[in-house]
């Protein structure tokens, strides 16, 4: 049998219509704060108890409702927004339908307080089922509007049902007028439960975008915001808001998405946001985003869902992408600004952090607990298999011996030949081993002690005084006042935490000629190798001054030549005023021929009759300079040194002589990419490690200044890596 179809009564249809309308707490505290958006406000308050379903109040500083008008506030369809459908082209208002109150007032008893700017008093009335209860009655009153919604759902039980607990529709309408907050900038936003005095959320007139976000979503995500902003006349949109960078994650996607002024959602242009941030932020993290798109009214449909929390628009597909494409080019524009920080050592303060630090190999006392971030799992004594694979650099075609100075052996050419390793037995490695066994015993420290604790021994005429830096005998014994007081310096700023750490350091590696990686407990440091090295050399000119071998050149190399080669270079700073260079470099090379005898006794520079340079100080063993410096090395001897005051002439040499002898990075030549390291540059890593930070441990004393400057950094450390990843 086929059904009747009737008519159904007018209070059924409102309360179907009022149920698609008013789904939650939070869609009607929406609707209201619409209105009152609309009403010009610049204030709104909201209060709530037991999550909207025993009382919701509104109360704003708006416009007011005319008293004529308060009779048919309630009804459907009554508006001030809209007259013809013509209208909703152009329609720039939250509300247009006129069903906001209708339907809030078919599932609960609404309360309405109002006064208009011209009136004498507030009016108070009442509502049930979009009708008036009774006339309206005049009340004390603020301009504005105070809407009472009481028992929300009250005649729909099953809806009331389905509803989630009170705290979770409070979370909701809470997150409802924190999002109109943060648009609104400039209104005043408050939500609180009744009977607090504290509220939840609350927003100043005066705020801007960026404070509101901090006051509602906090501190973490107002310091990482990067401002968006684009207008596209072809698509006619506008594009205003701020996104997080990529330091900054939840696990969840927070999108504020208003379109003209209108909170909505919009799953395409979320994902296609999201979309840019996965290629910067990790895995199952999300950004947080603030949209505000502006489009020209006539191509918005607002009429496309009964709760108006979605719309349809023109070319939304190129819209989406444009806005795609902008937040991806400020997402790599801010990843390209991002600033690391650096912690140089402080000085005065102790670099050992032994008191923190436990060696992993060593015994713990009884009930002593050692920790795995506080374990040191390398050992400062352990030696390297490499060490005794010395790097074998090819003789000469003519070496000429050693002079009658003592050096071990002559040094290579102006340009030393490429490197190659000896071919070792196995009985010869053996010997090697235990040579340096033994070495690493005994001859570490007789090598050559620091002057600073053989002070008293030379100074009670001890002959007998050791060995210098480069392992030859010392032949005598300086008393010289400048001397001994370059040497006082030297120990008077030494840096005590430096010096540990160096000396019980394990070295982790180059990473390139200027910087290399060493651990020292727990931490791991980075070191100016070129500053370290320059600052060791000056040392051991000072302490072994008068005592140095000499590296022979096997082609003596002209000073005029050398010279001219340092004139022709930009380094060197030459200008036509300063005269013709030919007749500079003969100046050079005359000035040091006249030095040459004191240079010879005292630095073991060897110069001969014709203004050739012969030989250079022996400074360290088994270490030989970079010869591409010697010409600035001749031609600042000639111009930076203080030849007239004996302290000054042996710093202002020791300095320059010591940046000679340094690992400089230009004068390194590493090879190629896919190249195979050959010749000197496969020699300097190996004169680094097992030449110059051998030399650290035992014979260097490093100056405080390397604790400010940048000398020395610490970029990690071992119990702060632990909370990082504790973290993850």
């Amino acid at each position: 049998m086929a059904g009747v179809i009737r008519r159904l009564d007018e209070t059924v249809v409102n309360r179907i219509a009022a149920g698609e309308v008013i789904q939650r707490p939070a869609n009607a505290v929406k609707e209201m704060i619409e209105n009152c958006l609309d009403a010009k406000a610049t204030s709104i308050q909201v209060t709530v108890k037991d999550g909207g379903l025993k009382l919701l109040q509104i109360q704003d500083n708006g416009t007011g409702i005319r008293k004529e008008d308060m009779e048919i506030v309630c009804e459907r369809f009554t508006t001030s927004k809209l007259q013809t459908f013509e209208d909703l082209a152009a329609i720039a208002t939250y509300g247009f339908r006129g069903e906001a109150l209708a339907s809030i007032s078919h599932v609960a008893h609404v309360t309405i307080t109002t006064k208009t700017a011209d009136a004498k008093c507030a009016y108070r009335a009442n509502y049930s089922d979009g009708k008036l209860k009774g006339p309206p009655k005049p009340c004390a009153g603020n301009q504005g509007t105070q809407i009472l919604v009481e028992d929300l759902f009250y005649n729909v039980a099953t809806r009331r049902k389905a509803l989630k607990s009170p705290a979770d529709e409070y979370s909701r309408i809470v997150e409802v007028v924190s999002r109109y907050a943060v648009h609104n900038s400039g209104k005043s936003f408050s939500v609180k439960k009744q009977g607090e005095t504290v509220a939840d959320v609350r927003t100043l007139p005066g705020a801007s975008v960026v404070d509101n976000i901090r006051s509602v979503f906090g501190n973490a995500v107002s310091r990482e915001l990067i401002e968006v902003g684009c207008q596209d006349p072809k698509l006619g949109f506008t594009l205003k808001g701020y996104v997080s960078n990529a330091n900054y994650s939840v696990k969840k996607c927070i999108m504020v998405l208003f379109i003209n002024h209108r909170l909505v959602e919009s799953s395409a242009l979320k994902k296609a946001v999201e979309t840019v941030y996965a290629a910067y932020l990790p895995k199952n993290t999300h950004p947080f985003l603030y949209l505000s798109l502006e489009i020209a009214p006539q191509n918005v449909d607002v009429n496309v869902h009964p709760t108006k929390h979605e719309v349809h628009f023109l070319h939304e597909d190129g819209v989406i992408e444009s806005v795609q494409k902008h937040v991806e080019s400020k997402l790599l524009g801010s990843n390209s600004s991002r600033t690391y920080f650096t912690q140089t050592l402080l000085p005065g303060l102790s670099v050992s952090g032994g008191a923190e630090a436990k060696a992993s190999g060593s015994t713990a006392e009884p009930g002593e607990r050692v920790y795995a971030h506080q374990m040191v799992r390398t050992d400062c004594r352990a030696q390297k298999l490499d060490a005794f694979l010395q790097p074998k650099e090819r003789p000469p075609p003519e070496p000429e011996p050693a002079g009658p100075s003592g050096a071990q052996e002559a040094a290579g050419a102006a340009r030393p030949g490429s490197v190659e390793v000896d071919d070792v037995e196995d009985s010869d490695m053996l010997e090697a081993v235990q040579e340096g066994e033994e070495e690493s015993s005994t001859a570490e420290d007789g090598r050559r002690k620091r002057p600073r604790e053989e002070e008293r021994q030379r100074q009670a005429g001890d002959d007998n005084e050791g060995l210098t830096a480069a392992a030859t005998p010392r032949r005598r014994q300086i008393k010289l006042t400048s001397i001994r007081e370059l040497r006082a310096e030297i120990t008077e700023n030494t840096h005590k935490g430096l010096q540990e750490m160096l000396q019980k350091h394990s070295f982790v590696g180059c990473v390139d000629p200027q910087w290399t990686l060493i651990q020292h407990h727990t931490k791991l440091y980075l070191l100016d190798t070129t500053k370290l090295s320059q600052e060791l050399f000056y040392q051991i000119l000072v302490y072994d001054f008068g005592n140095f071998g000499v590296l022979r050149l096997s082609t003596p190399a002209p000073l005029y030549d050398l010279a001219m080669l340092a004139l022709d270079s930009e380094e060197s700073g030459w200008t036509e005023e300063d005269g013709p260079k030919e007749g500079l470099a003969r100046y050079i090379v005359d000035f040091l021929q006249k030095k040459a005898e004191m240079l010879e006794d005292y630095f073991s520079v060897e110069i001969d009759q014709e203004g050739n340079l012969t030989g250079l100080p022996l400074l360290l063993d088994k270490y030989t300079p970079i010869m591409e410096g010697l010409p600035m090395f001749v031609l600042r001897l000639a111009t930076e040194v203080n030849w007239d005051n004996e302290k000054e002439c042996f710093r202002d040499f020791s300095r320059e002589c010591s940046a000679f002898y340094s690992v400089r990075k230009r004068y390194v030549l590493e090879p190629e990419p896919g190249e195979e390291p050959e010749g000197e540059g496969s020699s300097w890593r190996w004169k680094v490690e097992h030449v110059l930070f051998r030399a650290f441990r035992s014979l260097f004393s490093p100056p405080k200044a390397f604790s400010e400057d940048g000398a020395v950094l610490q970029i990690a450390d071992l119990p702060d890596l632990y909370k990082v990843f504790e973290r993850c």
